[in-house]
Parts: C-alpha cells; sequence; structure tokens
C-alpha cells in the first residue's frame, strides 16, 4: 500500500512577489521597531507561513505550509547573503 502525496500547485509568481515582501516586512520591522537579529528567521517564517496559507494557496493547508516555509527560507538566504557579501566588502 503506498502512500500519495500531496500535489502542490504553484507557480514561479508567487515566489516572485512573496520573497520581496517577506524582504520588506523584515526591513521595516528592524529599522522602524528596532527588531533584533535573532527574530529575523522567526518573523520571516510567520511572515511567509501567512502569506502563503491565507494568499497564495488559500484552499490547501498543506501546500501552503510548506510553501510558506520554502518562501521563509528563501528570504532569509537572500538576507543573510547580502550581509555575508556587504562584510566581505567592507574587509577587503
Amino acid at each position: 500500500m503506498a502512500n500519495k502525496f500531496p500535489v502542490i500547485h504553484t507557480n514561479i509568481w508567487d515566489a516572485i512577489w512573496a520573497i520581496p515582501v517577506i524582504l520588506l516586512v523584515l526591513v521595516v520591522l528592524k529599522i522602524f521597531f528596532k527588531l533584533s537579529t535573532a527574530w529575523l528567521s522567526t518573523v520571516a517564517t510567520i511572515t511567509g507561513l501567512v502569506i502563503s496559507i491565507f494568499i497564495s494557496h488559500p484552499g490547501n493547508l498543506v501546500a501552503g505550509i510548506f510553501m510558506g516555509f520554502f518562501y521563509s527560507g528563501a528570504a532569509m538566504g537572500t538576507i543573510y547573503s547580502f550581509r555575508n557579501s556587504f562584510l566581505a566588502y567592507r574587509e577587503s
């Protein structure tokens, strides 16, 4: 008896607008509300899950959770990549 995996329908446009929105939320919270760096990952994950569950995949909770973690991971990867590149530039 084989378990069937859920089919998750997503498109590139979800990621193209969701990741910049998560980045914008993080930057706004960091600048205006002095959000600690330790909380960036948590806020990115919550924002990614909210966007994915309620906007990108409103009828499929499994797909919303699955893609929400990908959106937040991509946003955090972008932030840390920019940070490391900036620090390497300053050291050279």
